[in-house]
């Protein structure tokens, strides 16, 4: 699935690629991600429920591999684009392994060659079955960042993702695991909450700890499948489609939702704070610490990060990869160009100005800011359009938080470490104490 491992930090969980400032109309950006696709939407799984899949259907060409051209001129433009000292690579997919230890030597030699003094990181998603020797020592070599794809536990994992015979990958992902461990890979993982593993939070948690992630990011799927393929032939339609479309039987529903993240909670905030750090936790940490969100779908508005496809296409964001949402090619516009269009503004400032009036008046609007709006095909109960699919579900977790949160909100404040949450919490528990009225 296309999101991406995050950067380590020290209090929060943080994803270097993702703090940037929002799109403002007012001013050009000085930073922004691209989150390149070298090998386009080709993969060896077949996830049931990848979004990104079917994208292949945009192009129906042979030859996936990014030309030497694109990838040297997406190094050199992206470097240059970027008004900060440490610039951040995403690669994707698709699989980016598809295309081989020797693709990326290449792409690493060209960000020497465009360095200019910056520093330089490399992020890096793939599903893992294919990491070897070979790859953990390319990887360790040159530092890069791992994201690694895996649904929890045995059962789990393997009830969606497959290979393309339809084979479960459960021990293969375990291996690649085992290998960047080896090889002293820095590696986090990424896992779906889908309908499936949904009701088993604490199962998927208690696994991810045991095979050594520390880094943590749950992705919720939700998707809506039209009845009729469009005229590019994709099925999964985007929020503003006027399509006959349903939400998949895949989705995970809005409350399960909720309930997972708040179940995972509590055992955290008991056992885990400053030991494990999962990426929506820390993100609602900055939100109630006034802090800008470092996750663009918790933030005011996005547009800093767009994607990239294997041939130079820049589309708006990775979850709007449609015909509609093309901004242009690096090779006919300057990427810097792209990012500042008028378009890319438009459709980051979209994000906080098309809020129905139930969310601009919500009590947890600081910390959700709408989420995504690839989840926005709902109505309000008065009938305004762009209510988010997920919103019982993320007003149950911020409220059930909230407590913890200002308690961590205020050590930090104090110049105390948030973890100091965990013993609150278990003085609450003895005393059987709310947390909701302690925290007042």
């Amino acid at each position: 699935m296309p999101e991406l491992p995050a950067a380590r930090q020290t209090n929060c969980r943080e994803s270097n690629f993702d703090r940037k400032a929002p799109l403002d109309s007012a001013r050009r950006l000085e930073a922004f991600q691209v989150m390149a696709k070298p090998i386009g939407p080709i993969c060896n799984l077949d996830c049931k429920y990848c979004f990104y899949l079917e994208k292949e259907k945009l192009y129906g060409q042979s030859n996936w591999t990014m030309p030497d051209e694109v990838l040297e001129n997406y190094i050199r433009q992206y470097i240059e684009s970027q008004s900060v000292p440490v610039v951040s690579f995403a690669w994707q997919g698709g699989e980016p392994t598809l295309l081989g230890v020797e693709f990326f030597r290449k792409a690493v030699a060209l960000q020497k060659r465009y360095a200019a003094g910056k520093q330089i990181i490399n992020l890096f998603q793939t599903n893992g079955v294919l990491l070897d020797d070979r790859w953990g020592g390319f990887l360790a070599e040159n530092q890069f960042l791992v994201g690694i794809s895996i649904d929890g536990p045995r059962e789990l994992h393997d009830h969606h993702r497959v290979s393309k015979g339809g084979q479960p990958t459960f021990d293969r992902v375990r291996r690649g695991v085992e290998c960047l461990k080896k090889y002293q890979v820095e590696f986090n993982t990424l896992t779906t909450v889908h309908r499936h593993n949904g009701d088993h939070p604490l199962a998927v948690y208690r696994f991810l700890k045991e095979i050594g992630s520390g880094y943590l990011q749950f992705i919720p799927i939700v998707e809506r499948a039209s009845r009729v393929p469009d005229p590019n032939g994709l099925v999964l339609v985007g929020p503003d489609s006027t399509a006959d479309a349903e939400v998949s039987p895949w989705s995970v529903q809005p409350l399960q939702y909720g309930q997972f993240l708040c179940t995972i909670f509590d055992e955290w905030v008991r056992q885990d704070v400053g030991r494990c750090f999962i990426q929506t936790f820390d993100v609602a940490l900055e939100s109630w610490v006034g802090l800008p969100q470092s996750l663009c779908v918790f933030r005011e508005t996005c547009g800093a990060a767009a994607v990239m496809e294997h041939n130079g296409d820049v589309y708006s964001c990775d979850h709007f990869v449609y015909p509609e949402h093309r901004l242009g090619n690096i090779l006919q516009a300057p990427l810097a160009s792209l990012m500042n269009s008028t378009a890319q503004r438009t459709f980051g400032a979209d994000k906080r100005d098309r809020l129905p009036r139930q969310c601009r008046e919500c009590e947890v609007l600081f910390a959700c800011n709408g989420e995504c709006p690839k989840h926005r095909f709902l109505r309000t109960p008065d009938g305004e359009p762009g209510l988010n699919y997920l919103c019982a579900g993320y007003k149950l977790f911020f409220r059930h938080v909230d407590p913890y949160m200002r308690f961590m909100a205020e050590e930090l404040s104090c110049g105390r470490p948030p973890a100091n949450v965990m013993e609150w919490t278990r003085r609450l528990d003895e005393m059987h104490t709310n947390p909701r009225q302690a925290a007042l």
